[in-house]
């Protein structure tokens, strides 16, 4: 018996299915490249489409937001669950960040507090977190992450690495953060036995950031 499969979408349903994803991603290029208070007429702009589509789909900018964050933290999970897929638990781990630093995660930091948290991205996050703490801990049992290194420390790193970087020499951006990304990444490996600097970052301040 032949597995059944999902209907396809078509005319309208798939139209908006296109539109939709073409505005989260312009979303996603406009408010990193120009900042969360960039008009959504320049979003509409970047995806093709009227701003009769972009309020059809979100009616307030603050909607827009919310689903860019739990659409984010999807693509968190995603990049965790593609790590956990890779045998070696230092490859898996270093996937990880390497994707989330280039997918841009971290620069939604800024949106802590100022939206509220819904329940899709509350779920997102739960699931993002519960894998990024799986792909961690295996690096740690593996005897492959630095001793001292916790999951906070990891989010951090890609957060410092996800945002642009001002005045980037001639090679491009990207060129030179994958160098320092590489540098740092060999700082997480279990070889550096020097103890880390400090108390570790406590998630309970991030994360009642975004329910203030």
């Amino acid at each position: 018996m032949a597995e059944a499969t999902a209907p396809r979408r078509r005319g309208p349903q798939a139209r908006a299915a296109r539109n939709d994803r073409a505005l989260i991603e312009a979303a996603r290029e406009v408010f990193l490249s120009q900042g969360f208070d960039a008009p959504v007429s320049a979003i509409a702009e970047r995806a093709g489409v009227g701003m009769g589509s972009l309020y059809r789909r979100y009616r307030t900018k603050e909607e827009l937001l919310q689903c860019l964050c739990a659409d984010s933290m999807e693509h968190l999970a995603e990049a965790a669950k593609a790590g956990l897929a890779i045998d070696d638990p230092w490859q898996g781990l270093a996937y990880y960040v390497q994707q989330c630093a280039r997918f841009g995660f971290g620069a939604l930091s800024p949106l802590a507090g100022t939206v509220e948290v819904t329940s899709e991205m509350r779920e997102a996050g739960e699931q993002a977190q519960r894998l990024a703490d799986e792909l961690i801990a295996r690096a740690r049992d593996a005897g492959v992450l630095r001793t001292g290194v916790t999951s906070m420390d990891v989010f951090l790193l890609i957060r410092q690495f996800s945002r642009p970087a001002a005045g980037s020499p001639p090679q491009g951006e990207e060129e030179v953060r994958s160098r320092l990304l590489a540098i740092a990444l060999d700082g997480l490996r279990s070889h550096n036995t020097d103890p880390l600097p400090g108390e570790p970052p406590r998630p309970q301040h991030y994360q009642a950031l975004w329910n203030t």
